[in-house]
């Protein structure tokens, strides 16, 4: 007689988000110099019926709380652990933009690794198209 497996904690996700009816999620990836860009896909992709979550900084952008260099970089650690974190609550990744910086190919990486849809605004800039 062969052992159940216990679901993994990403089942559980995928099952209560199911038996919550949840619409699907989508989490916007790409360079923060696309937060234009990004905030338009948000619309559609709202407007399309989906959840979306995004980058919801702009480290770029100066701004009170990343002015000192060493907090900043303290805050661009836990801001990309973060961004994992929704990329794990997604059902699918939206990357926008027509630039595929190191930080937003990683996240293509860690979506695909854990069987993530990945759509792009720009086909064309696919790391592994």
């Amino acid at each position: 007689m062969s052992e159940r497996q216990l679901p993994t904690p990403e089942e559980k996700l995928t099952a209560a988000k199911r038996l919550s009816s949840l619409p699907p999620i989508v989490v916007i990836c790409g360079s923060t110099r696309f937060m234009a860009e990004m905030n338009e896909a948000d619309l559609r992709e709202t407007k399309d019926g989906r959840i979306v979550v995004k980058p919801g900084c702009d480290m770029k952008s100066p701004h009170e709380l990343w002015s000192d260099p060493v907090e900043a970089e303290a805050l661009k650690v836990r801001l990309d652990a973060l961004h994992r974190a929704k990329i794990r609550l997604a059902d699918e990744v939206l990357v926008v933009g027509d630039y595929i910086g190191d930080s937003t190919r990683a996240e293509i990486g860690y979506a695909r690794s854990l069987g993530k849809p990945v759509r792009f605004t720009h086909p064309e800039v696919d790391p592994d198209a």
